[in-house]
C-alpha cells in the first residue's frame, strides 16, 4: 500500500473542499468533483436497514453519486468542517453538514441533524480511490418530512422519493438482502405497538 505525505493529503483536502464550493455555486457536481476520483474508485453509503448505495469507477460515480442521486439537491450545501488524517494508511475522515436552502421561520436553514461524514482513501495524483459516507438516515427522513410540510422539496426530489416509496431503486442503490414479506413486517409492527402500549 502506497504511503503519501501529510502535506499531500492536506493539499488533497483543500482541493476537495474547493471543488465542493465550486459545485455548490454552479450546481454542476460532476464537472467539479468527478476529476477527484480515480478511474476505479469506489463510492458507497448506507440508505437504511436494507439498502446501500454503491458506485464502482469514476464513470458510475459521476453518473450515479454526482448526478442522478443529486437530482433536487443541487442547491444544497455540504461544507466539510473538520478532518482527521492518517498518513500511515493514506486515509482521511471528514465531517460535513447537509444544509437545505429552505429557511425556517427564525431565519435558519433546514439542516440534517446528527453527525455526517466520509471516510476517504487516497489513491495518489490528487484523487480519492475510495469514499464511504455516513449520516443519520432517520434524521434525513425526518427533515424531508419537515420540508414536505412547507413545500420545500424540488419536483425532482419528490419524484425520487415517490420511486423509492413504490419500490423502485435509484441508480446505484441495491438491496442488502431480499425484501421481507409483508406478513413479517406486520408482525414486527404489531410487536412494536404492543411494546409501546404495554411495555412487553
Amino acid at each position: 500500500m502506497a504511503k503519501y505525505s501529510r502535506s499531500e493529503l492536506e493539499k488533497m483536502i483543500e482541493l476537495f473542499k474547493q471543488a465542493i464550493e465550486n459545485a455548490e455555486s454552479s450546481g454542476d457536481w460532476v464537472k467539479h468533483l468527478g476529476p477527484l476520483y480515480t478511474d476505479d474508485a469506489l463510492y458507497q453509503w448506507n440508505i437504511g436497514p436494507n439498502q446501500e448505495f454503491r458506485a464502482q469507477g469514476r464513470k458510475e460515480i459521476e453518473a450515479y453519486a454526482l448526478d442522478a442521486q443529486m437530482e433536487g439537491l443541487e442547491d444544497w450545501e455540504y461544507p466539510y468542517y473538520d478532518f482527521v488524517i492518517d498518513e500511515d494508511r493514506s486515509e482521511v475522515i471528514g465531517f460535513f453538514r447537509q444544509i437545505s436552502p429552505v429557511k425556517r421561520e427564525d431565519g435558519t436553514n433546514y439542516e440534517v441533524e446528527g453527525v455526517s461524514g466520509s471516510r476517504f482513501h487516497y489513491g495518489g495524483n490528487y484523487q480519492w480511490c475510495e469514499q464511504k459516507d455516513f449520516f443519520d438516515f432517520g434524521n434525513l427522513k425526518a427533515l424531508f418530512i419537515e420540508l414536505a410540510a412547507v413545500d420545500g422539496l424540488k419536483p425532482e426530489l419528490k419524484k425520487n422519493i415517490q420511486n423509492l416509496a413504490t419500490g423502485q431503486l435509484l441508480p446505484g442503490n441495491y438491496l442488502i438482502r431480499p425484501k421481507a414479506r409483508i406478513s413479517k413486517k406486520l408482525r414486527g409492527v404489531m410487536a412494536m405497538t404492543r411494546i409501546a402500549l404495554l411495555g412487553r
